[in-house]
């Protein structure tokens, strides 16, 4: 269940880069369509920190109660 909660956090990751390479591809062209792609980049980045925070509260736990 561990490697699946790694996975998830950096699809999460994913989801902020391509986020921020859309806002840089799109700022000139048009830079109201970009709020919504900031919005998914500042989301994105703080569910894998939530995400982070909470696997690694996980296995420390895991570890807690294998002693």
């Amino acid at each position: 269940m561990i490697k699946i909660l790694k996975y998830t956090e950096y699809l999460y990751l994913v989801v902020a880069v391509v986020s921020i390479y859309k806002v840089a591809t799109l700022w000139s062209i048009n830079p109201k369509e970009t709020y919504i792609f900031i919005f998914f980049a500042v989301v994105s980045t703080a569910m894998f920190l939530f995400r982070r925070r909470y696997r690694k509260r996980f296995e420390q736990r895991k570890k807690e109660n294998q002693q």
